[in-house]
């Protein structure tokens, strides 16, 4: 059985779901490896639970329940679920409990910061989080949520669990290593975004010293970009538009690339 991966999803704010319906997914890569998807990861920034957006969930959770496999998120820092200490937490089989979003088909959930989960005979290590660049212009709780960086106990979690547990699979994060986003979107930041320093990043620069992985997957930057690191023997696959398909030890892209993991 298969994994797919997708981006930021925002709610379908600008047309993301394009990308994931069945529809599109079977044209990119066969009806029969769509028929093989167990999981569909979402790769921070879900949007689901909105306020205000009730509708909006309510027409993605139609067209998504076409699909038969079940939606888990990575917590991005756009994310509603942050400020939502009400949602259930359910023990679905993958090692650690998830925060249900939408318990009916399509199943929603996301998966907690920090924490080890088996999927399909892989073990991912869920990370999350990243800074907030508009943080201004946003309405606390509304737009924005405090918990969008870890806390210090989530942090000493985290680093307790490496001591013991430093070999995984795969990492899933919202934003990546703050070297990898440095080399992959310098041009990206020096044309569009003010310099800034987030946290999450560093955090995650020092996560990826102390494990072994055979790749990250991020979201967060809103393009589609890979990065090898020599040094690591360590890929990093972000996506947006593009989505990505783990199937046995081998990653398939939309576009038609493939690669071994």
């Amino acid at each position: 059985m298969s994994i797919l991966f997708s981006g930021d999803f925002h709610a379908n704010a600008v047309s993301e779901l394009s990308s994931i319906t069945k529809e599109t997914l079977i044209e990119q890569y066969s009806e029969e490896i769509y028929g093989e998807i167990k999981y569909h990861i979402i790769l921070g920034d879900g949007g689901f639970l909105w306020p205000g957006n009730n509708a909006w969930d309510k027409k993605n959770y139609k067209k998504l329940s076409s699909r038969p496999f079940p939606i888990l998120c990575v917590i991005g820092n756009h994310e509603p679920v942050l400020g939502r200490p009400d949602l259930p937490e359910r023990d679905i089989g993958i090692g650690e409990k998830v925060i249900v979003v939408n318990e009916r088909k399509p199943f929603i959930a996301y998966m907690k910061r920090g924490k080890v989960y088996h999927i399909e005979n892989r073990e991912f290590l869920v990370l999350g989080g990243a800074l907030s660049i508009d943080k201004e212009y946003r309405i606390p709780d509304i737009s924005w949520w405090e918990k969008e960086y870890w806390t210090e106990a989530e942090k000493g979690e985290v680093f307790s669990l490496l001591e013991t547990e430093n070999k995984v699979d795969y990492v899933l994060a919202h934003t990546g290593p703050g070297r990898i986003n440095e080399t992959v979107f310098a041009s990206l930041r020096l044309s569009h975004l003010p310099k800034f320093f987030d946290e999450v990043a560093e955090l995650n620069e020092k996560i990826d010293a102390k494990i072994k992985c055979r790749q990250w997957f991020c979201g967060h930057w809103h393009q589609d970009e890979y990065y090898y690191d020599k040094t690591l023997e360590r890929r990093y696959q972000y996506l947006y538009r593009k989505t990505a398909i783990l199937k046995d030890d081998e990653v398939i892209l939309s576009d038609g690339h493939r690669y071994l993991s």
